[in-house]
């Protein structure tokens, strides 16, 4: 149902106290104050302080109890200590938020027990606290400054938000420089209570934001950030810029490896939620300044152009450096230009103009390849030779992207005589540079929006043909790993638990002892390959030795002993079962791969996929995922690594079978999903050839305290789409309704769903007379954080295409432990009891999911519904808005 964020009166509030107001000039509680006085904000504005009677000409109390007016938004300036008790004074005063501006870890004593105090206090009494140590927050559409910082930002579409004060005054101060207006500033401080997560869930339904840029020092929560960032990417572009080790205190120098590895995970991460990521201060800026200005490149194809050779080439290198491909031209492209552009050019990018270019030249050029296809944007370089006459190249440029739809930005190097082109530029919005490396690693960052994009739209379930690989076999046999204490597996333990997810994994036997071993090698066949098998070795230490190869009965002999005794040699305390025994196959072609997984301490588990065996000290080659994984994600991640070239066709060897490698990786993320308690796992290598992939060799640690009692999937950062939870049902009629959860590409589904309702029924679900859903709603109910919220949809098949005829939803309210659902079902399926058995199904998911009571708001008017719920054991109350709606409420726990 469409209702306003919960979050409204923190961040749209229509009265202000702030408690710790001062007459002192430059304490924070003065400056607050005259911010808000000075920036003329409408609303009711309150000073607290018992030591005054009036502050900046402003009515002053000394408690916030005592203001006897409503109040939405509290501000506290005052001494950490003092914060417990004004918490619980503004609970009683009806006060639901609070800024907390004051520092905890500046009192003195323990910091960690007054912010134990802090939280158990807003906890307690209901009371959302941003902070302590915020900024504040700004809102230039209400006329709100409710910051310490001197900067008078202007109103607009970007919402900046930041986990450090220091930075939020900076991006402001360059925002206003760059006369790029604001549409909020939101410094989260320490972020106690309300983080990214419920900040951007705001941002994605406030209609004055466009763009979103978040500054992030570390994370967390995982799962909750991941949510937020992929719900708001998913509606409005986010750039983001990281600083600091996410896995680590930031003022610690972290080891180069482990920070490369750390920073790795954290990129795919934001990858994987369709964000923009820039690397530096100075690109969060540009890129800022690229959206505000609307520049969006259809791809990551780029056109250069230029008046000299030197600048051309040096964009060029830079473009090639970061990957960023020089579109090939259309013949038609070509020959267009060919008329107007020196004759020795070679019909490539980057294009050379000539040290005489004109600007007619320019424009011609500009023109020719916005027509073709293949360019997704343009760069405009131009140096300031006397035939360019930058001004009026720069004013052509204007004109003809008011004229026309021509993606491009501009770098225009010099000095004095390109001031006033780029002027003409900036005031027309268009982005332009000073130097090629900056407008290129600006398109860099801004065209790879677009491969996120994709990465975002895939929803994965756990589950990929888990039945066909006896998938199903794996939990009772980590069940009995699990109960014996285990931590590291043997080569035949690893082996097995691979081959249940559908991994190939050469067959092996173990032999006890040297006559075992000959007699096994004799049912085998030779030639075989030995290696020894015992649980518990040191995970990142070699087995113990192997003999590979081995092709006499005699050999296996001394090859049985050599492998027990090197391995009881470097390995005394850890007991040998036996030596494994496999065949040995020869594949002269093949390419040796690893893939590796290991626990993020923050993001949980990630894939890491790149050249194994011998060459993987040489190539250092490695790309990392966050799993679930499907088709598109594993493809993508092989393709990220410089070992994918020689999969295809290479050195003379035939193109490898990069199907079987995606599968490999399909069978290790849904490894992952469904045993929470894989602590690390290593294949290398995986040996890849034009037959298919086989796990040549496989280490795997468990750790039993890993999944602690935890929710199904919680041990993951990206919740998989719960295929579990699909069904069918056979209505009385014959029949068959599909009920699944909904996926991002039900979003045309839905659009016609609620296109088809009547107005009676679309105003009961929606309790709004519009006809079609805005897309910014169809995005929320489509894509949405299975972990927090779930959306069943009810599909029948008809003609050929598939229809919905209900759905029920259900998401988490601000307190964790409830949900509010929301039901509709299709005017001809009413009064067939398709309406009771989907809120049986979402209250199933609920209690799934440990939530404890489920509540609606029901219009007094819709009967139905009511009956409806009354007869599901909801019981109907009062609403607190008025009577114009019923509260319906069920415990969903005994």
């Amino acid at each position: 149902m469409l209702r306003t964020h919960y979050l409204h009166s923190l961040l749209e509030p229509k009265s202000l106290a702030i408690i710790g107001a001062s007459e002192k000039e430059g304490s924070i509680g003065h400056v607050i104050l005259r911010n808000i006085l000075a920036n003329g904000f409408k609303g009711k504005v309150w000073a607290v302080n018992p030591r005054h009677d009036q502050i900046l000409g402003q009515a002053c109390v000394p408690a916030v109890d005592q203001i006897g007016s409503r109040v939405d938004l509290a501000i506290v300036t005052t001494a950490p200590r003092t914060i417990p008790l004004i918490i619980e004074q503004c609970s009683k005063a009806g006060v639901q938020n609070l800024i907390v501006v004051s520092n905890p870890a500046s009192a003195a004593g323990s910091s960690a027990t007054l912010e134990r105090r802090i939280r158990d206090a807003a906890r307690n009494f209901g009371v959302r606290i941003l902070g302590p140590k915020s900024l504040g927050i700004l809102r230039p559409c209400i006329s709100l400054n409710a910051t310490f910082t001197e900067i008078a930002a202007l109103p607009g579409d970007l919402a900046l938000v930041t986990q450090s004060g220091a930075m939020c005054a900076a991006v402001l101060d360059w925002a206003t420089m760059n006369k790029i207006g604001v549409s909020s500033a939101v410094a989260l401080g320490a972020a106690m209570d309300v983080d990214f997560g419920e900040i951007l869930d705001y941002l994605v339904s406030d209609e004055r934001t466009r763009y979103i840029l978040l500054h992030v020092e570390r994370v967390r929560n995982a799962r909750k950030f991941m949510s937020a960032l992929r719900s708001a990417a998913r509606v409005k572009p986010v750039i983001l810029f990281k600083s600091g080790n996410h896995g680590a205190d930031p003022f610690i120098e972290p080891a180069t490896e482990r920070a490369e590895l750390d920073d790795a995970v954290f990129d795919a991460a934001v990858s994987r939620a369709g964000v923009v990521r820039v690397q530096s201060i100075s690109q969060l800026f540009h890129a800022a300044q690229a959206l505000a200005s609307g520049f969006h490149p259809r791809g990551n194809q780029l056109a250069i152009i230029s008046n000299g050779t030197g600048p051309a080439a040096m964009a060029a290198d830079c473009a090639r450096s970061l990957d960023i491909p020089l579109p090939e031209l259309a013949p038609d492209t070509v020959s267009a230009m060919k008329k107007f552009v020196p004759h020795d050019w070679a019909g490539r990018v980057p294009i050379d103009l000539g040290g005489d270019a004109t600007p007619e030249r320019y424009l011609q050029a500009i023109q020719a390849l916005a027509q073709d296809p293949s360019v997704d944007a343009i760069l405009v370089v131009l140096s300031p030779i006397a035939m360019a006459q930058p001004k009026a190249v720069a004013a052509g440029i204007v004109d003809l992207v008011r004229n026309q739809r021509i993606t491009l930005c501009c770098c225009f190097m010099g000095g004095g005589q390109v001031t006033e082109a780029r002027r003409i530029l900036e005031d027309a919005g268009i982005p332009v540079f000073l130097t090629p490396d900056t407008v290129i690693e600006l398109f860099h960052s801004i065209s790879k929006y677009y491969q996120n994009q994709k990465l975002l739209l895939q929803t994965p379930g756990a589950s990929h043909d888990l039945e066909r690989a006896g998938a199903n076999n794996a939990k009772p046999l980590m069940d009995a790993l699990l109960g014996e204490h285990r931590q590291v597996l043997s080569g035949m333990e690893t082996r097995t638990l691979l081959h249940s997810f559908g991994i190939s994994v050469p067959p092996a036997m173990v032999a006890h002892n040297a006559t075992e071993a000959m007699f096994i090698t004799e049912q085998i066949g030779l030639p075989v390959d030995m290696k020894v098998d015992a649980p518990n070795l040191p995970f990142a230490a070699e087995d113990g030795g192997s003999w590979l190869n081995i092709a006499s009965i005699d050999a296996v002999r001394l090859a049985f002993q050599d492998v027990v005794d090197t391995a009881r040699r470097r390995f005394l305390d850890a007991p040998v079962n036996g030596v494994a025994i496999e065949a040995h196959r020869s594949r002269p072609q093949g390419r040796e791969l690893m893939i590796r997984v290991f626990r993020d301490p923050v993001f949980g588990p990630v894939i890491s996929f790149g050249a194994g065996g011998q060459h993987r000290e040489v190539f250092r080659d490695r790309a990392v995922a966050l799993p679930p994984l499907n088709r598109f994600l594993a493809r993508n991640l092989i393709d990220s690594t410089r070992v994918a070239k020689t999969l295809h066709e290479f050195h003379g060897l035939p193109a490898a079978d990069v199907h079987s490698v995606e599968n490999t990786l399909l069978g290790v993320s849904n490894m992952i999903c469904e045993l929470p308690w894989i602590k690390e796992l290593e294949i290398n290598p995986l040996i890849v050839d034009e037959n298919g992939a086989v796990a040549a060799h496989a280490r795997m640690a468990i750790d039993h305290t890993l999944d602690a009692g935890r929710g199904r999937y919680a041990h993951m950062a990206i919740h998989p789409y719960p295929a579990h939870l699909c069904r069918e049902w056979p209505m009385r009629d014959g029949t068959v309704i599909t009920v699944r959860p909904v996926r991002p590409e039900d979003a045309t589904l839905k659009q016609e769903f609620v296109n088809g309702l009547s107005d009676e029924a679309r105003y009961f679900r929606f309790m709004d007379s519009t006809r079609e859903l805005p897309p910014s709603l169809i995005v929320r109910f489509t894509q949405v954080d299975y972990d927090r919220e779930m959306v069943l949809l009810a599909t029948v098949r008809q003609d050929g295409k598939e229809r919905q005829v209900g759905s029920a939803r259900y998401t988490q309210t601000p307190d964790g432990e409830s949900v509010e659902f929301a039901l509709a079902i299709d005017d001809r399926w009413q009064k067939c009891g398709l309406g009771r058995r989907l809120m049986g199904a979402i209250m199933d998911c609920a209690r799934e999911k440990s939530y404890r009571t489920m509540v609606g708001d029901v219009l007094s008017d819709n009967q139905k519904m009511l009956r409806l719920m009354t007869s599901l054991g909801f019981s109907v109350l009062p609403h607190p808005e008025g009577t114009s709606m019923k509260r319906v409420v069920k415990q969903l726990q005994e």
